[in-house]
């Protein structure tokens, strides 16, 4: 038996980066910070998240950065090498099954408002 599941609750680090393909699929990448309950220092632990399909178009609709969320997935690491370097280079990826948009109704509103008190200046 193997289990891989990863079930997170963070704040979006970025706006989703949303690409959508020939063949109709559709991929969202994106960051989510994480703060520890036991850790002392204010840094939180960063994860770069992959979500694909109907899932990713409910992503790149609804979060936004600062966003609270909550998702469950499986770790994936993506090896390429680099270009420059040639240089083999890893990171790890959580592939996203899950998403759930937490947080208040009101803090969804306040945000749309500072992003509009933004756009006035």
């Amino acid at each position: 038996m193997s289990l891989n599941v990863v079930n997170l609750v963070g704040r979006a680090g970025i706006d989703p980066d949303v690409k959508y393909f020939e063949s109709g699929s559709v991929v969202c990448n994106l960051t989510l910070a994480v703060n520890r309950p036991t850790s002392k220092s204010d840094e939180p632990d960063w994860f770069n998240l992959e979500i694909w399909g109907k899932t990713a178009e409910v992503a790149a609709n609804y979060v936004r950065k600062g966003k609270l969320v909550g998702i469950q997935g499986a770790l994936k690491i993506d090896t390429w090498s680099d270009r420059n370097t040639g240089a083999n280079r890893s990171k790890p990826v959580i592939r996203v099954n899950r998403l759930e948009l937490l947080g208040s109704k009101r803090d969804s509103e306040a945000s749309m408002e500072d992003s509009y008190n933004a756009a006035e200046f």
